[in-house]
């Protein structure tokens, strides 16, 4: 049985994709504590590990709580070690990530494995079409997020989204109540990674009149405001363990009182949760609640970055000229050279959609004719791609002299984006260079950097790709 029989297949009619086919597999342990048990491998990502967060869970003591990933690609099933403390063996050596063959066996701890080709097939649609109530995306891997959500859509069910930073996650929160039958009622956003801790309960619940200092009044919280919509909880990741409980309960009972109230409060509203970090490992790590991560988790969405759908360029490319053009009559209707979509094609884009937006904004407001040349994108030079060394100002050192340091750059505010897209922009900033300057102090070793930087091993692999960095 050839290697074709497991991972993914597209299926093209007429030149176009029209479903994707997953072969599926059987992971079956060969040697090990749970030796003769078999698992059906029936979905695009499975994970595997000691905790009841993953899509697998064995007894071995000596596998990590998330060890490896299972992973069905175009290629085959690619084997990927997350970080984990004893390693994932193949033939003997430790690897990071492989495509198995199939009947391949592996080690992970004390537990051998070995992956089973299959001749059943999931079927897996793609939408036919290139948009979802205004999000953008005809390559294969936005097609069947949009063919999920518009099954998901019209359900009330709990959606948690995934994915880097600036993939969309908001967009997609934002389509999903729009095509939803609670689309006529409010859609109230709670950025949880902006609020204070202290404040938070508050923001969430609300709180009553002399509640604590500073309450001189009742205040209606996210769950009063979205009665009968939708609540987005962006970042749900940076929730303090505290509160968890108290959003669990609300989940699961529909009440809530406000801080220093004593009324029970009935609520009608959908939560969408969105999230940039890996919820999997906080679990793991006893700073996310496991019973909140599977009730925020009743469907699954996971954005693909722009590299992984970089046949979606000229698509977004020509819906931010569009934009601006509406929002900037003045401006003639711009266009991108040749060169110039080569160079975006190329590029790794590590800020994701986001940074595209803002690539293409900045291009046309600057550039010096209808065209944007190649030199307009100033890729080499975008928020991104460049680290920067962060210090605070101080009113005894002008930014002209802080600015002469070669060890120092200043960062200053740009009022033409949103708060939140300024922010992260500099967050994405500093975590670029302060990753480059941990790898180069520790000539590249993992375990020494994740230990002076104080991150497990898995988060600071995701944050080296998510920068493009090795």
């Amino acid at each position: 049985m050839g290697n074709e029989k497991m991972g993914l297949r597209t299926v093209f009619v007429d030149d176009r994709p029209t479903s994707r086919q997953l072969r599926k597999a059987k992971l079956v342990v060969v040697e090990g504590d749970d030796k003769g048990k078999a698992y059906e491998i029936n979905k695009s990502k499975n994970y595997v590990g000691r905790s009841t967060v993953n899509d697998i869970t064995v007894s071995d003591n000596s596998i990590s709580s998330t060890h490896f990933e299972l992973r069905a690609e175009e290629d085959g099933f690619l084997l990927r070690d997350l970080g984990s403390t004893n390693g994932t063996l193949l033939g003997g050596c430790r690897v990071r990530e492989v495509y198995l063959a199939p009947n391949a066996t592996f080690r992970a701890g004390n537990t051998t494995f070995k992956l089973q080709p299959s001749d059943e097939v999931v079927e897996i649609p793609l939408s036919e079409d290139e948009h979802f109530q205004g999000v953008i995306g005809g390559s294969v891997p936005m097609r069947e997020v949009f063919a999920t959500l518009a099954k998901v859509a019209p359900s009330e069910l709990t959606c948690l989204i995934g994915g880097e930073t600036g993939t969309g996650k908001e967009r997609i929160a934002r389509a999903i109540h729009d095509a939803s039958r609670r689309s006529s009622k409010p859609y109230v956003v709670l950025d949880c990674s902006s609020i204070p801790k202290d404040l938070m309960e508050s923001y969430v619940f609300g709180h009553e009149k002399g509640a604590f200092t500073g309450a001189v009044s009742q205040h209606k919280g996210a769950f009063e405001q979205a009665n009968g919509g939708t609540l987005f909880m962006d970042e749900i990741g940076e929730l303090d363990i505290s509160l968890q409980p108290k959003l669990l309960r609300v989940l699961e009972n529909r009440e809530f009182k406000r801080v220093g109230g004593n009324q029970t409060i009935r609520t009608d509203v959908r939560v969408i949760a969105a999230t940039n970090r890996d919820l999997r490992e906080m679990v793991n790590e006893g700073t996310f609640r496991e019973d909140l991560y599977f009730r925020l988790g009743v469907i699954n969405i996971y954005l693909p970055s722009l590299k992984e759908r970089t046949d979606d360029i000229p698509l977004l490319v020509e819906s931010f000229l569009t934009m601006m053009a509406e929002r900037r009559p003045d401006l003639p209707k711009m266009r991108l050279t040749a060169d110039a979509m080569e160079m975006l094609m190329a590029y790794s884009w590590p800020g994701n959609v986001r940074e595209l937006k803002n690539v293409i904004e900045r291009a046309a407001s600057l550039s010096s004719g209808s065209s944007i040349e190649r030199h307009d994108l100033h890729l080499s030079n975008s928020l991104s791609a460049s680290p920067i060394n962060m210090a605070p100002s101080t009113p005894s050192r002008s930014n002209a002299a802080a600015s002469d340091d070669p060890n120092i750059s200043v960062i200053h505010a740009d009022l033409t984006k949103p708060y939140k897209d300024g922010k992260q922009e500099m967050i994405d900033q500093f975590e670029a260079d302060y990753l480059t300057k941990l790898m180069g102090e520790f000539d590249g070793n993992i375990s020494q950097a994740s230990k002076h930087a104080g991150l497990t091993r898995y988060h600071l692999r995701e944050l080296l790709k998510k920068h493009g960095l090795k």
